[in-house]
């Protein structure tokens, strides 16, 4: 059990690290990504959450869980950092 577990986890991490990675390079080369974007695109993810109506299994749910944390953290750490140029 501590294998599936551990397995479950590096998945998570390893998806969460892999997105923020790809919002980075993301919004260092596309000038045209905003905030608003970036949320239209977490509300689209929260729907696919929502709609596990055919079951996708621990590790699929497991990405889609880090996909949306990473949103989560990169918008709030992209407002932050605006509030703080004020």
């Amino acid at each position: 059990m501590i294998d599936s577990v551990s397995a479950v986890e590096r998945k998570y991490n390893d998806s969460f690290d892999e997105e923020i990675r790809m919002l980075e390079r993301r919004r260092e080369h596309d000038s045209s990504l905003t905030i608003k974007v970036l949320e239209d695109t977490l509300r689209a993810l929260y729907n696919i959450d929502g709609n596990n109506w055919e079951g996708r299994g621990a590790m699929q749910d497991q990405v889609i869980s880090a996909q949306i944390a990473a949103y989560e953290t990169f918008i709030t750490n992209w407002k932050k950092e605006l509030s703080d140029k004020k």
